[in-house]
């Protein structure tokens, strides 16, 4: 009886499934969200706005290339062809970050060799202000040694001034 009931529950749950697979097929491309949209038009500035994102700027401009990154989209694109697109289209001033590769590589770099030369420049100053310190006072050497009855009279004062 138990395994009747689960073979019926396993015969629904995937009838359910191909059914759910079938619709979703039948209409067509899918649509992408705003999420994906919106994720692809952060990495891209507006070609006409000045330090504007794509995906916040207003201009009926920027409506226009989100609504056709959601078709390139929708007709297969991938996100690095959609990118390449407006980079070819407009120019790499529309990337919101610079490409990892050739003379723009210098932006990533650059930060890079200052914060480890900054730190050489650091290390060796602190180096050298060590190294400059005076050395402790220590007892002169050459000085006579101090004969039993002066010491015996230093020992006298001391223990007078208690």
């Amino acid at each position: 009886m138990i395994r009747k009931l689960l073979l019926a529950l396993v015969v629904v749950l995937l009838s359910l499934a191909a059914g759910q697979a079938a619709s979703a097929q039948g209409n067509g491309p899918i649509q992408p969200t705003d999420d994906q949209v919106n994720a692809i038009a952060k990495k891209l500035y507006c070609p006409v706005c000045p330090n504007t994102p794509l995906d916040v700027c207003e201009t009926k401009a920027c409506q226009d290339w989100r609504a056709q990154i959601r078709d390139e989209l929708a007709s297969g694109w991938t996100e690095p062809q959609i990118i390449d697109y407006f980079v070819a289209q407009y120019g790499e001033r529309v990337l919101a970050e610079p490409q990892r590769k050739g003379f723009t590589s210098l932006v990533w770099l650059l930060p890079v060799l200052a914060v480890a030369l900054g730190i050489g420049v650091t290390w060796q100053v602190l180096r050298s202000w060590q190294r400059a310190r005076a050395p402790a006072v220590s007892a002169p050497t050459d000085a006579p040694p101090l004969s039993a009855a002066l010491l015996d009279r230093i020992e006298r004062e001391l223990r007078d001034l208690d």
